[in-house]
């Protein structure tokens, strides 16, 4: 059966992008438009959810995948497993065949970690704090030419190829739409922490059907990231889009699987006993016999916890692992930024720029090597069963 989106049908769809760039560009500089913009505007159509969902469609094993990871973070989540959830991988995916084999990779040692439920971070979307490179969404080839619709069709070729092997992912949502394209593939969502406190992402985390963690304040501060817990968690109606790309009302149940991850801030690291029992406590305020929270955080490793060295991830993994060991209930998963080698390289410029790029380095922030990250695991997995040994005492 031919693919519902053909090579021919791609082109006609690109070709009518042009054509509608010029209409849009005629209308906005029209002398009788005086009640619009002159600015120049060039407007793209966007394939339709539904027809890059049909051309690349889950297969049986990416199914029972995401599945089986989802209910084990909920599992995590509802305090029914004392795992630790690892959300590890690159800080941003540029390359998929370097994905790819770091998939490999994760999927050989998860063999050996039976304490987490490991799941890699497989970000398509960057946040950035003023500019630079978006994401291989925004722009796959790294050049400013902004093919996104070809970004999409990449990302989501990944992640069936990754989730087809029997590694769950997890993606940051950075807006309304793209999940339309994606979210069916993802067992494990995050809200960062410059848009924690949007509704538009509250409202979205609301009608996801994977868990959800949200990150405290870019300056530090928690109650944005409870307040986005407890609003997630309740039904919403909004605006959306629908698989066929028509705008839509949406209206949700509401996602109990959410929780805070703390990531530092620029007051300081949040990552130590007291700040993570602070955390825990704040959640426990919030719970209640209809809507219950397990009263446990997330902590990220990197950004402000590593205070933007990837150097000091491993400190942050001890001290994590230090309190685990002790007992402590008040940690329920830990984020590590990890890629094939080590540190970060700039993002090219001009339209070569790939062909200078270091292989397995980071082109957004700085990662922990592949060699550095199998130690940190290792040293949680055991953490973890020795905590559950001292609270079975």
């Amino acid at each position: 059966m031919e693919s519902v989106l053909s090579d021919t049908s791609y082109q006609t769809y690109e070709s009518y992008g042009d054509n509608l760039r010029i209409e849009a560009a005629a209308v906005l500089t029209s002398p009788s438009s005086t009640n619009l913009s002159v600015l120049p505007l060039q407007i793209e159509p966007l394939i339709q959810p539904a027809l890059l969902r049909s051309e690349i469609p889950l297969t049986d094993k990416s199914k029972r995948t995401i599945s089986a990871s989802r209910a084990k973070i909920a599992s995590v989540l509802r305090g029914e497993s004392d795992k630790v959830v690892v959300i590890v991988g690159p800080c941003s995916i540029h390359s998929p065949e370097e994905a790819k084999e770091y998939a490999a990779l994760l999927k050989e040692e998860a063999k050996s970690l039976p304490e987490l439920v490991v799941v890699m971070r497989a970000y398509f979307e960057k946040p950035r704090t003023t500019v630079g490179w978006k994401g291989l969404i925004n722009d796959p080839d790294i050049n400013g030419t902004f093919a996104i619709n070809k970004g999409l069709r990449i990302a989501r070729t990944l992640l069936s190829e990754i989730t087809n092997t029997g590694v769950p992912v997890a993606c940051e949502l950075l807006d309304t739409i793209s999940p339309q394209f994606l979210a069916d593939m993802v067992s494990w969502g995050a809200i960062g922490a410059r848009t924690t406190e949007s509704q538009l992402h509250r409202e979205l985390a609301s009608g996801s059907s994977c868990p959800i963690g949200f990150k405290n304040g870019t300056d530090g501060s928690l109650g944005v990231a409870v307040d986005a817990m407890r609003s997630a968690s309740h039904p919403h109606a909004f605006l959306g889009v629908t698989e066929s790309g028509l705008a839509a009302i949406v209206r949700t149940h509401g996602n109990r699987d959410v929780h805070v991850i703390l990531r530092g801030g620029t007051k300081g690291t949040n990552y130590d006993e007291a700040s993570v029992n602070a955390a825990a406590e704040s959640v426990r305020k919030i719970s209640t016999d209809e809507l219950p929270f397990l009263p446990a955080v997330m902590v990220d490793a990197s950004h402000a916890n590593s205070q933007k060295d990837h150097r000091n991830q491993p400190k942050v993994i001890s001290c994590v692992s230090e309190q685990l060991r002790n007992g402590s209930k008040a940690i329920m998963g830990v984020m590590i930024e990890s890629n094939l080698e080590e540190g970060a390289q700039k993002t090219p410029s001009g339209p070569d720029g790939k062909a200078a790029l270091k292989r397995g380095v980071s082109i957004t922030d700085a990662c922990v090597s592949w060699e550095t990250t199998k130690v940190m695991l290792r040293e949680l997995n055991n953490a973890v069963k020795a905590r559950r040994d001292k609270n079975q005492q």
